[in-house]
Order: C-alpha cells, then structure tokens, then sequence
C-alpha cells in the first residue's frame, strides 16, 4: 500500500495525524524547501537570526538561518511523508534509526514566541553608566572595567579601567563585554 493512498477510514486526514517534525534541507537551500513545501499545502516554520556582523570590516544587519539546514514542517507522516521528503530543496526528514522524530508543539511555539514575522533579532546589550563589565576577548580580555559611555556609533563603548595606572579609559566594542555578576 503506498504512502499517498492510505487514509484512516478513507477520510482527510484529522488534526491529531498533524505533527511537526525537523526538516533537514539540502545545503543552503532552505528557503526552496520552505517555498516548495508550502506550494503542497505543508505548514513551515523557518526561524531566522537577525544580528549586527562585521564584513569586509563594515558593521551590517545580516538575516541568517537560526538552524542552518533545517527548517520545520507540520504534516501528517503516513499521508504526506513521501512528498516531503522528495521534496526540492529537501535533503531528508531528521530521524532517529529509520523512525522520523515528531518535534513537541511546544518547542514550536516557544520559537514562534521569540521570533515574530520568524525572524530572531539580537541588539546588543545597554549598559548603564557606572555598570561594571569584563571584557570577553581580544588584548584586554578579563580585564574588569567601569562602563563610563557610548560611543557616537553606538557599537563601541567607552570604559575606565581601574586595573591600569589612575583609571585609563579605552574604547571597547560592545560585543566585547559582559555583565560582572553581583
């Protein structure tokens, strides 16, 4: 009996066959999957990042997968999982041994929660003046510091290292510090 045809009863499938499961796309081919999906009539959700990114040394907003190759697709497995996995753009359905795994509702939801228009933004963190932050990488990492200002691009911050000899300030990119747990 093939996939397409076997329906319980002879009847459209009900909404309890419906389960969402992660779809692993063929390289960078996300958004054809996605697009071929939807034109069969399959609910998709594919959450992207969107974040500040240095290229070529410029800052810019970049949109990115928030799972590369993997999106997720809503569908009932007996009555769609063929079409699914042939799908284009479309390398498999994510299993474990020959079984594909179900995705629980919840963990849908809480991405859609996060991410509305499916699209995650991260800004960077805003310090307050006085905070005090460690820097994270580079030359001066672990190096402890107060937060003093922000710069005019609002990507590097001013901050006055009382490690050093009378409180020197240096210029850090925001991207560079953290919070100091209490």
């Amino acid at each position: 009996m093939s996939v397409g045809t076997h329906l319980k009863g002879g009847s459209l499938p009900r909404g309890d066959d419906m389960r969402w499961y992660a779809v692993h796309s063929k390289p960078r081919q996300e958004t054809v999957a996605q697009t071929s999906l939807r034109r069969e009539g399959i609910e998709t959700l594919f959450p992207k990042l969107r974040r500040r990114k240095v290229i070529r040394r410029v800052r810019k907003w970049v949109t990115e997968p928030l799972f590369p190759g993997y999106l997720f697709a809503r569908f009932d497995l007996e009555r769609s999982g063929r079409l699914v996995k042939y799908a284009n753009g479309v390398a498999g359905i994510v299993s474990f041994g020959s079984k594909p795994a179900a995705v629980e509702d919840a963990i849908i939801e809480a991405i859609r929660a996060h991410a509305p228009d499916d699209v995650v933004t991260v800004t960077p963190a805003q310090f307050r003046p006085g905070e005090v932050l460690e820097i994270q990488s580079g030359p001066l990492r672990g190096l402890q510091g107060v937060f003093e200002r922000e710069m005019s691009d609002r990507d590097r911050v001013i901050l006055l290292l009382d490690a050093l000899a009378q409180g020197a300030r240096v210029e850090v990119s925001r991207e560079h510090l953290e919070r100091v747990a209490d």
